[in-house]
């Protein structure tokens, strides 16, 4: 570090603070913070706004990360007299206690640069009205993924880890014998009736078979569903790896610009090690967005392996094509046709006033039998609602009656 060797203590504390990104969740490493101090450097401490730039283009490449590191670095830089005052210019300032609710990344913000609760005014005696406070266990059932600090996003991890899928069985066109069945087996009753020399005799009955059907699940690891993807693989290794949930199978794949299977890797009993695996195999973590082409090879190469005998699919995305709606539209159709459900969970849809107006929304949505939200647990935990019940459709009807009203 040569270059900024006569600024040490700058030099320091940019790397305090892209450690503090880090800690944050985004991918920073000494690489970044070295170019970021040379960047400083090089273009001088001529105001706030120049360092910002010079820090947001070393320190971040995508686009859902800047609301990460603006809170971060409002966090670490308060005082708006920060560049008259050189020998104080880069040390951490606290920031002032706010009545609002957090925006975008600041929990995970203040968490990283070690923000401490705020204190009490002496002499000034806080009253909470019980009757009107929320636990905090129903406050993180609620709470967006995306608005997570690190220690809530493990407490949350941990109660994905707990929820079920619950299925029913699916009743099949073979039968077997059965005292309490509904069916008369008149082939039974025949034999029995001639052993006991042709005198009518006790009806024998029969019941259908039933079988449980498979769980197959297509999750979007692209950049646009980062805060997101990790959490919904936390809930498929839970559903893959629950003991009597009833599903006869689980088969994962992640998608991003290709397609990849993650199935053995969700096997895995310990959930850190198995999305390690699971990030190894997919090589396009965080990628762009190929919806279409990625289920056009599902059809293509997986869906008569794994979509036989009824299985239920679930379609993890947020629906943001960068390629031509047509072709999602395509392969959606296909995909509908080949399984018996087909699930679409939308972490967009925790916003009230959302409409389909993306083209590759437009494109999945008529074909999808339900469509939810998949932002929090209690989305997650709602999902039972669609899969016990076929005439779930979620949010579908009232998207759909939306696009017939705005073509």
């Amino acid at each position: 570090m040569s270059e900024v060797s006569a600024g040490g203590s700058l030099a320091a504390n940019i790397v305090h603070f892209a450690r503090a990104l880090r800690r944050a969740g985004l991918a920073v490493g000494p690489a970044e913070a070295l170019q970021a101090a040379r960047a400083v450097a090089a273009g001088g401490l001529g105001g706030r706004e120049d360092v910002y730039h010079a820090l947001r283009a070393c320190l971040i490449a995508r686009p859902e990360h800047r609301a990460v590191f603006e809170r971060c670095f409002d966090l670490f830089w308060r005082d708006p007299q920060l560049f008259e005052r050189a020998p104080e210019l880069l040390l951490p300032q606290l920031p002032a206690t706010a009545a609002q609710p957090p925006k975008p990344g600041e929990a995970r913000a203040g968490e990283a640069l070690g923000q401490s609760e705020p204190k009490s005014t002496p002499g000034q005696r806080a009253e909470i009205d019980a009757a009107l406070s929320l636990s905090s266990d129903e406050v993180l059932r609620t709470r967006d993924f995306e608005q997570m600090s690190t220690a809530e996003a493990t407490a949350a991890k941990l109660a994905i880890a707990r929820l079920s899928l619950p299925v029913k069985p699916i009743a099949t066109r073979r039968t077997q014998p059965s005292a309490r069945g509904s069916l008369p087996d008149w082939r039974a009753s025949m034999r029995t009736s001639l052993r006991q020399g042709a005198e009518p005799g006790t009806i024998a009955y029969r019941k259908r078979r039933q079988r449980w059907p498979a769980l197959v699940a297509l999750c979007d690891i692209s950049g646009s569903m980062a805060a997101y993807s990790r959490m919904l693989l936390h809930f498929l290794h839970a559903a893959a790896n629950a003991k009597g949930a009833g599903w006869s199978k689980v088969h994962a794949f992640t998608f991003a610009t290709e397609l990849s299977d993650i199935t053995r890797h969700l096997r895995t009993r310990d959930p850190d090690d198995a999305l390690r695996r699971a990030g190894a195999e997919a090589r396009d973590w965080q990628g762009g967005t190929r919806i279409g082409a990625c289920l056009e090879r599902f059809n293509r190469d997986w869906s008569r392996r794994v979509l036989g005998q009824g299985a239920v699919v679930l379609l993890i995305t947020d629906g943001l094509e960068r390629e031509d709606p047509a072709l999602l539209g395509k392969a959606a159709e296909h995909l509908s046709l080949s399984c018996r459900r087909l699930i679409w969970l939308n972490p967009l849809l925790r916003w009230e006033g959302f409409e389909a107006r993306a083209g590759g929304v437009r494109a999945l949505l008529p074909h999808v039998d339900s469509f939810r939200s998949a932002h929090s647990i209690a989305s997650l935990e709602a999902l039972s609602s669609a899969l016990s019940y076929p005439e779930d459709s979620g949010e579908k009807a009232r998207l759909l009656a939306a696009m017939v009203r705005q073509p």
